[in-house]
């Protein structure tokens, strides 16, 4: 039976991702961050849709961060540094169907505290 509910909240999430990805697509000037979390790390990468590429991206699992609040934000300013780098102010956040809750929210409300507009 676990195996079961586990099926089924995948199904969900894909479910969640597919319609979110209908809606949204980012460029070079404008791309696409889209973030995944497991139970024990958390990544982000930003993308061009139109090229197929990924601009910039962090790892939690190499910097040694786990998926919790405080070190999404720290993940977070890692990652706005990047971007700024890269002389990427605007951004469109893809949730990849997570819950905006917790872990997601704190890490897109760290990325506009540190100056990426979502």
């Amino acid at each position: 039976m676990r195996e079961k509910v586990l099926e089924n909240k995948l199904k969900l999430r894909v479910k969640r991702k597919r319609r979110i990805r209908a809606k949204i697509s980012g460029t070079q000037d404008f791309p696409r961050v889209s973030v995944f979390r497991s139970n024990r790390y958390f990544y982000a990468q930003a993308i061009d849709d139109i090229n197929g590429v990924t601009l910039a991206s962090v790892d939690g699992k190499k910097l040694s961060l786990k998926a919790n609040t405080k070190d999404a934000v720290e993940l977070a300013k890692i990652f706005s540094q990047a971007l700024k780098d890269k002389g990427i102010e605007k951004a469109v956040f893809d949730r990849n169907g997570y819950l905006y809750h917790g872990v997601v929210a704190a890490f897109a409300q760290a990325l506009r505290d540190n100056g990426i507009a979502l």
